[in-house]
């Protein structure tokens, strides 16, 4: 299995405006790398300190022998306005820029460095030429805030890394009756993502080259041991076998120059009745390994997830933003024991494609009950059989989505929340979500900007990280659950 998740080599560059003492600016440098070093993290320490052009040409070529993917520029005094900013457009990579305060009273002449000022001229040589760049909330800071503000860039850096050699490959076509997942793929390009769209016969033909795969037992093996009690279908698993290694051989075959792959992929109603069980274990344990598989050809909701996956590093999923929580089991299980009103929670929910590592304890293989009545009449279910079911294990949540909308650009929305220790009483991946004026937010941001109902869902709070990412992508509409101090544009005041 290749890695899909991007590695951050860090590089860091500082510079000088040739005013002030150079010493200065070279000697802050060192102090961030030492401070760096001690918080855990890895930096390439550039001994070129910029102050010209051909500086700037130096260090770029320097760390980028040192293998950096992404780069902390550091104005240790008040700094070269144009090779700073030179040094973002030679580089092939997510760039930070940062700042040195002032260190003593005490020392204000010789010691005095004006970075506070400096910024205010590279930001502005930034836009002028424009220039993509982090620039943290408060961009000075000493020693210590600046390696703070290099430990927050790395997360951002990654998922900026990803999405510049992302293929997202599809096999559709899209649902008809499912308007959420057939949004213009233009804004794609304009962020770098490639897409590969093939035809679900595509998909099946592949598949059926697959059958008796000499690997098919060892990955039933390996899918029976992960499932432990919950594989309640054990002649199941060869065909998941056999589809698994399909997705895997298309990404070998198909990844062509790109370093990243994700999927989306048609999952009904076809698929059950052709492929002979429901995808959406498969889909779980290809995203517990870093390579998401959209349902119903979500093509953003690909990439959603896999922003997601590069900012937490850990396992996402996608999910309907689906159902409301009734009010008797909100008044018996969470009116009084969680600071949420019924109208900030509602059940997030998919057919099975939570990884099993992000459910409760008692998971297991199920069958779609939806497409049982549709496909098998209600009966023993055989074809709609392959989701993985069970409740969505308490934790905390960041709820997001970037999408392309009708006119063709990209918007986004972020909100941070939980999930909460109840049980649904229902069937699927589900859970019980708790999300601060979810009301609010759900008619004046979901409902008001015309989003669909699938969200990406990252099992802790990385909303910081995904806003600045999002701003990087030069996504215009960043919306959050605002507080009930702070009115969205469309509310009506007089509510």
């Amino acid at each position: 299995m290749f890695n899909n998740i991007p590695e951050v080599k860090l590089g860091l560059i500082a510079v000088s405006r040739d005013c002030f003492v150079i010493s200065l600016s070279e000697r802050r440098r060192a102090a961030v790398a030492a401070a760096y070093k001690e918080l855990g993290g890895e930096i390439y320490e550039c001994k070129v300190t910029v102050e010209n052009e051909k500086d700037m040409l130096r260090a770029v070529e320097d760390v980028k022998a040192a293998g950096c993917t992404a780069l902390v520029v550091f104005l240790g005094n008040f700094g070269p306005e144009t090779p700073e900013t030179l040094i973002a457009q030679n580089f092939d990579g997510p760039v930070m820029y940062a700042a040195a305060a002032e260190e003593s009273m005490n020392d204000l002449i010789n010691g005095r460095g004006d970075a506070y000022c400096g910024v205010l001229n590279c930001s502005y040589n930034l836009g002028l030429r424009k220039i993509k760049a982090y620039m943290p909330e408060y961009p000075v800071g000493d020693a210590a805030d600046v390696a703070k503000m290099i430990a927050d860039f790395v997360p951002v850096a990654r998922a900026l890394i990803g999405v510049s050699g992302l293929k997202i490959i599809t096999f559709g076509p899209r649902p008809q009756d499912f308007f959420a997942c057939n949004a213009p793929i233009k804004p794609l390009y304009d962020i770098g993502v490639e897409i590969q769209e093939n035809s679900e016969l595509d998909l099946l033909v592949s598949y059926k080259e697959h059958a008796n795969d000499p690997r098919i037992p060892e990955v039933v093996e390996d899918m029976a041991k992960e499932l432990g009690v919950g594989n309640q279908y054990p002649d199941l698993l060869p065909r998941m076998a056999q589809y698994e290694l399909t997705l895997l051989d298309w990404i070998d075959n198909n990844i062509g120059a790109r370093k990243y792959v994700a999927f989306a992929n048609k999952c009904w109603p076809a698929f059950p009745s052709q492929f002979g069980f429901e995808p959406c274990y498969v889909n779980s344990r290809l995203v517990s390994r870093g390579i998401p598989v959209a349902c119903e050809v979500d093509i953003y909701g690909a990439l959603s997830e896999f922003i997601g996956l590069c900012v937490s590093g850990e396992a996402v999923t996608l999910l309907d933003i689906n159902n409301t929580v009734p009010k008797d089991m909100y008044e018996a299980e969470i009116k009084g024991k969680y600071d949420y009103k019924l109208n900030d929670t509602f059940m997030g929910f998919h057919c099975g494609n939570t990884p099993l590592c992000k459910l409760c304890s008692d998971a297991a293989v199920k069958f779609q009950l939806i497409q049982n009545r549709l496909l098998e009449n209600g009966n023993t279910p055989d074809i709609t059989r392959g989701t993985l079911e069970g409740d969505i294990a308490e934790s905390q949540i960041t709820f997001y989505r970037l999408h392309g909308s009708a006119d063709g650009t990209l918007q986004a929305y972020i909100a941070q929340g939980e999930v909460l220790p109840v049980k649904t009483r229902s069937f699927g991946g589900i859970g019980v979500f708790a999300i601060p004026e979810m009301g609010r937010f759900y008619r004046h941001v979901l409902v008001g900007k015309h989003y669909p109902h699938h969200g990406a869902v990252a099992f802790r709070h990385v909303g910081k990280a995904l806003f600045s990412v999002f701003q990087y992508l030069g996504v215009p509409d960043i919306a959050y659950n605002r507080p009930a101090s702070l009115p969205y544009d469309t509310e009506n005041p007089f509510c």
